[in-house]
């Protein structure tokens, strides 16, 4: 998104205030609907006053750039570059070293970026990740992605660099209790829901959701985001019941609803985020009906594991 007032036009739509970060830096962020629901949440990299761009999910992206364009005002341009562009995502501790290696800036700091060039196409390298580790997200034109891919690969020896799908990220995600749009975010989860106050710009005037926001922030959700780690071998999925513990196995109240479960391998535990009736404290002991079988949780706050991504 560029031209003169882009950045003001898009502060008075996403939650987060863009006027808490400079030029060269990103912010976590959502662009909500007028009932505070979720449509997608995003990264926004600030550039200048007048020019930023966004990662929105990819699944998500023609409707975030549908919504931008269709408030825009004149002289604020929205470009769609969802097919123009792919990112790699290059996570872990030998991450700073593989990028280094490869002649990229990587010394900048978290939720930062910079600009380089791959076989003279230009390349962004952003400090950013979605699993807890030290890492980057290299953003770069589809006419070399493959090339830069097999260049990070072809390091495997001297790095460590081994291929890794959406379920390995899918686990380091819920391991670090970060919020999957369509389960634990979305049109029916609001941020006020899923513990993402944090990333709501309350002192702003406008954005996208802000009354409907503050009225149930003022009011109190009537079900909240924590986190589940088992206490048995229980393996929690989405959609699975939670419940109050009782006398006789699955018959407590039904408090709630599994929205992002696995087992972690690094726990060697079940764990999960689930939304649950706020009465629901931190330290709590609740069962999940794991395929009609009581597994028993304690409710806590997650990340489930330290996390390693400013280090």
């Amino acid at each position: 998104m560029h031209g003169e007032g882009a950045v003001e036009y898009l502060n008075g739509l996403l939650t987060n205030d863009l006027d808490r970060i400079g030029a060269g830096q990103a912010q976590y962020t959502m662009l909500c609907d007028e009932s505070g629901g979720v449509i997608d949440d995003l990264i926004v990299y600030r550039w200048a006053d007048d020019e930023v761009f966004m990662v929105p999910n990819a699944s998500n992206a023609a409707n975030v750039v549908a919504v931008l364009q269709a408030a825009a005002p004149p002289g604020v341009e929205v470009v769609d570059h969802h097919n123009d562009y792919g990112i790699i995502a290059v996570q872990g501790p030998s991450s700073q070293a593989l990028i280094n290696s490869m002649g990229m800036p990587a010394d900048h700091d978290y939720m930062t970026m910079a600009e380089t060039k791959f076989r003279g196409e230009p390349v962004i390298v952003c400090r950013t990740g979605y699993t807890g580790e030290h890492g980057y997200e290299l953003v770069a034109p589809g006419s070399v992605l493959v090339e830069l891919w097999d260049a990070l690969l072809a390091r495997r020896g001297e790095f460590g660099v081994v291929r890794a799908g959406l379920g390995a990220r899918d686990t380091l995600r819920t391991e670090m209790g970060y919020p999957l749009h369509g389960q634990d975010i979305s049109l029916d989860i609001s941020p006020v829901q899923a513990g993402l106050a944090w990333s709501v710009g309350w002192e702003k005037p406008a954005f996208a959701g802000r009354e409907a926001l503050v009225a149930e922030r003022e009011a109190g959700p009537k079900r909240v985001l924590r986190g589940l780690l088992s206490t048995d071998r229980g393996i929690p999925r989405p959609h699975m019941e939670v419940r109050r513990v009782s006398g006789e196995s699955l018959t407590g109240e039904i408090i709630g609803e599994v929205t992002s479960g696995t087992f972690s391998p690094t726990l060697k535990q079940g764990l999960a985020l689930a939304l649950l009736d706020p009465s629901i404290k931190i330290g709590d002991e609740v069962v999940v009906d794991v395929r009609g079988r009581e597994s028993k949780f304690t409710v806590t706050k997650p990340p489930f594991v330290q996390p390693s991504t400013r280090t």
